[in-house]
């Protein structure tokens, strides 16, 4: 991140391309997802099964029918509100406001990937080396002295330093 400003944040935000958005709509899995793929967070995807947990319809379960990645919301199956003329829409809920509880692994790219991440997690993790009690510990590394910064040259410092020269072994 190159910058801290609310305003320039916010700009990224809003003016991000579709590959960045699409990192945007992550959201934590269950803990027995988090088990089972050795991830804790994923993409939204439409076909997931998802839990509200923060809002008015907190604990409401259900699937995920449409992504909408230009207002950054998704759609939930059965999150409906009824309009003033009677007729009922779906409510828009952010995807950080949910949790993912059921993957819809139709697409063979989420598949792999999945599988991918779970690799990369057990490389990661180094194994555990038997400490040795015969070895004596190191010593500490001696503190190097910090050099102080160069001044940059000038023509002014250069015939200083030429007079200096010529000073000493003139007199």
């Amino acid at each position: 991140m190159k910058t801290t400003q609310p305003r320039k944040q916010r700009k990224l935000v809003y003016q991000a391309p579709l590959h960045v958005r699409h990192k945007h709509f992550s959201s934590s899995l269950s803990s027995s997802l988090r088990n089972s793929h050795k991830v804790t967070s994923l993409p939204i995807r439409s076909g997931d099964t998802v839990r509200v947990m923060r809002g008015d319809r907190k604990g409401f379960e259900g699937k995920v029918t449409s992504v909408d990645q230009k207002k950054y919301k998704i759609f939930i199956e059965g999150v409906t509100r009824e309009k003033v003329d009677g007729t009922t829409t779906l409510v828009p809920i952010h995807p950080s406001k949910v949790m993912i509880t059921s993957l819809n692994l139709d697409d063979k790219w989420r598949r792999e990937s999945l599988k991918a991440e779970a690799v990369v997690e057990k490389a990661e993790k180094p194994e555990e080396k038997p400490v040795e009690e015969t070895k004596e510990p190191e010593a500490p590394k001696e503190e190097r002295k910090r050099k102080k910064p160069r001044k940059p040259t000038t023509k002014k410092t250069k015939r200083v330093k030429e007079a200096k020269k010529e000073g000493p072994e003139s007199g």
